[in-house]
């Protein structure tokens, strides 16, 4: 149920519904919109009686939210969510959601500081809004290469420094937590953890945005009630990624799911971006698909770029080149500007 309040509610008043919420045993969730306020409750097993709150001071209206993913649905909060990050050293902040569409790029994995500048310098220069980079790498082999770790963490944080690029890196363990959030801008939970429940309330604890890989199995719902996890822990800056799912389809690495982003975009206020990288496995199908992913309406896509895919030591056939990534970035400009979309 959502309990929405009077644009002049005050807070004594909000205050008042949330105690009453918890008075009946359930988890009050202030919601701020942008004219008024309202309070979600969650761990009702079922309806609860409006006739709780209608007479409240404050209050206007108690709604039933249809949907299992409460706190992330737009039942609940009907307005975008918008991240936006500033760094120390940019002149402005960066930003996904909202109607800006947001650049996600650079290597895939850490694998040095040379090669990580030189991407980093590469994507700034090219226009990109966010740096990614992987330091911990979890791998279907355990004889692949692993990730740098700590010493990959360092070096993205010198990457930011140079750039102003905010980080977005991946953390694969509920221990790893703390450390990477030390260093990184925006937690990243990657496609084998998307229903890590405790990595997700663990993540969900830190205040920081998260960004969320569907499962390569995982359905729409599914997707949506993995980042209800973290919502639910307060953590309300969240970010999801499509980077396709597995089907029975051999000839791309996995299925691009373009269909969801519009249906995504109904249900939820939650950014979403598009891994055309991951999803293809191929740096020949990742620009006509970055291109796609605009089309259909996604807040961002999230695309790996190298120095020299050729010697890369994770994923290089996906990885584009700078001067591809740069190519990439002149006809999406082109495309949002037709689209009337701010980059």
């Amino acid at each position: 149920m959502l309990i929405l309040m009077h644009a002049t509610a005050s807070p004594l008043e909000v205050d008042a519904v949330a105690a009453k919420v918890r008075s009946l045993g359930f988890e009050p969730h202030k919601m701020p919109g942008a004219q008024r306020i309202a309070v979600a409750i969650t761990g009702n097993p079922g309806p609860v009686d409006p006739a709780h709150f209608q007479h409240m001071g404050g209050v206007a209206e108690a709604v039933s939210i249809s949907k299992p993913f409460k706190l992330a649905s737009r039942e609940t909060h009907p307005h975008d969510t918008v991240i936006s990050i500033q760094t120390a050293t940019a002149a402005g902040p960066s930003r996904i959601g909202g109607g800006i569409f947001g650049i996600i790029a650079g290597p895939c994995a850490v694998e040095g500081r040379e090669q990580t500048l030189t991407a980093a310098r590469a994507v700034k220069a090219a226009g990109a809004t966010f740096l990614r980079g992987g330091a911990f790498k979890p791998r279907t082999s355990p004889y692949s290469f692993q990730g740098t770790k700590l010493d990959g963490l360092k070096i993205l944080a010198e990457a930011r420094h140079e750039t102003g690029l905010p980080i977005i890196t991946e953390v694969v363990d509920s221990s790893h937590v703390e450390q990477v959030a030390e260093y990184a801008d925006v937690l990243q939970i990657g496609t084998r953890n998307a229903q890590n429940f405790a990595l997700l309330e663990a993540v969900s604890q830190v205040r920081k945005p998260v960004l969320l890989k569907r499962g390569m199995s995982s359905t729409i719902q599914e997707f949506l009630m993995a980042a209800e996890y973290v919502v639910k822990g307060g953590n309300y800056q969240v970010i999801l990624c499509e980077r396709g799912i597995r089907t029975f389809e051999p000839m791309t690495r996995n299925t691009l799911d373009l269909g969801s982003i519009p249906l995504i975009k109904r249900l939820t206020h939650l950014p979403i971006v598009v891994d055309p990288s991951h999803a293809t496995g191929d740096s020949l199908l990742v620009r006509p698909m970055a291109r796609a992913a605009l089309a259909a309406g996604a807040d961002g896509i999230m695309v790996d770029v190298h120095p020299d895919p050729d010697k890369a030591l994770c994923d290089g056939p996906q990885s584009l080149r700078p001067e591809e990534f740069a190519e990439l970035m002149t006809t999406l400009r082109a495309m949002a500007e037709v689209l009337k979309v701010s980059m």
